[in-house]
C-alpha cells in the first residue's frame, strides 16, 4: 500500500470516522475533512496515529469551492499526490414536508451533498487520471438508501440529492473508466450515526428497525467495510456499483 493517500471527507465522526479507521490500518495515508469537529477530526488523528498510522487533519467546507481547493493542495503538500477519494460528507435538515421547504433549505442540501462531491471528484481526477500524468485511483460516493426510498413525510429534498448522487456515480465511473479510475457508490440504510439526530430525529434507526429484514439497524463500520472493499484492489473490476447496505430494507 505504499503512497496510497486517501481523503475523506466529513469524516470526524461516524461512517467517515470508521472508513478512516479501516483504511489507515490497511495502509492508507490519511486525510480528515471536517468543516467544525476540530476536536473529534484531532482525536481521530491521534487515535490513527497510536496505531502507527499516517493521518492529516483538513478543515474545509465542502460547499465552497474556494476552500475545497484549498484541502485539496495542502493534501498535496502534506500527504503526496492522492490515490483515493471518499465523498462522505453530507447534511440532513429537520423533518418536513415539500410544502414546507423553501428554497434556502433546497439550496444548502444542494450545494453541501451534490455539489461539493462533485468539486471534490473533480480535484481527485485531475489528480488520479492517467490523462493528467496520474496513476489511477478510486472515488466512493456515499449516498443512501433514501435515494431509493424517497423519505416521504421527513425529507424528500435529502433523498433527492443522493438520487442525484447515484447519477452522478454512474456519470462519472463510465466518463473515467479508461483513465485508470474506478467510481462507486455505497448506499447506507438505518445505520446508528449522530445524522439522525442533526435532524431532530435521534432515535429515528431504532424506531424504524422493525422495517428492515434483518431487524436491527446497522453500525458505522459495517458501511465502513464495504467503502474499504470498493477502495480496494480487491474491486478492481468493479465501476459504477451502488452497493446498499441496508439490511435488506
Amino acid at each position: 500500500m505504499d503512497s496510497q493517500v486517501l481523503l475523506i471527507t466529513g469524516d470526524s465522526r461516524g461512517i467517515g470516522a470508521a472508513t478512516a479507521l479501516r483504511a489507515a490500518r490497511a495502509g492508507y495515508a490519511l486525510a480528515i475533512n471536517y468543516a467544525r469537529q476540530s476536536l473529534a477530526a484531532d482525536e481521530l488523528v491521534r487515535r490513527i496515529r497510536a496505531e502507527g498510522g499516517t493521518a492529516i487533519t483538513v478543515q474545509a467546507d465542502v460547499g465552497d469551492e474556494a476552500q475545497i481547493e484549498a484541502m485539496f493542495r495542502k493534501v498535496d503538500a502534506k500527504l503526496g499526490r492522492l490515490t483515493a477519494l471518499v465523498n462522505n460528507a453530507g447534511i440532513v435538515d429537520v423533518r418536513a414536508d415539500v410544502a414546507q421547504m423553501d428554497a434556502a433549505r433546497l439550496e444548502r442540501m444542494f450545494r453541501i451533498n451534490v455539489t461539493g462531491s462533485f468539486l471534490c471528484a473533480r480535484e481527485a481526477v485531475r489528480r488520479m487520471s492517467t490523462h493528467h500524468g496520474g496513476q489511477g485511483g478510486a472515488i466512493v460516493n456515499v449516498s443512501s438508501a433514501a435515494a431509493r426510498l424517497g423519505s416521504p413525510g421527513q425529507y424528500v429534498d435529502y433523498a433527492a440529492s443522493k438520487g442525484a448522487i447515484d447519477t452522478f456515480t454512474l456519470g462519472l465511473a463510465k466518463e473515467v473508466a479508461g483513465q485508470g479510475i474506478r467510481v462507486n457508490a455505497v448506499r447506507p440504510g438505518l445505520i446508528d450515526t449522530e445524522i439522525h439526530a442533526s435532524g431532530g430525529m435521534p432515535t429515528r434507526a431504532f424506531d424504524l428497525a422493525g422495517s428492515v429484514p434483518m431487524q436491527r439497524t446497522g453500525s458505522a463500520d459495517e458501511v465502513a467495510a464495504a467503502i474499504c472493499w470498493l477502495l480496494s484492489p480487491d474491486a478492481s473490476y468493479t465501476t459504477g456499483a451502488l452497493l446498499d447496505v441496508g439490511g435488506g430494507r
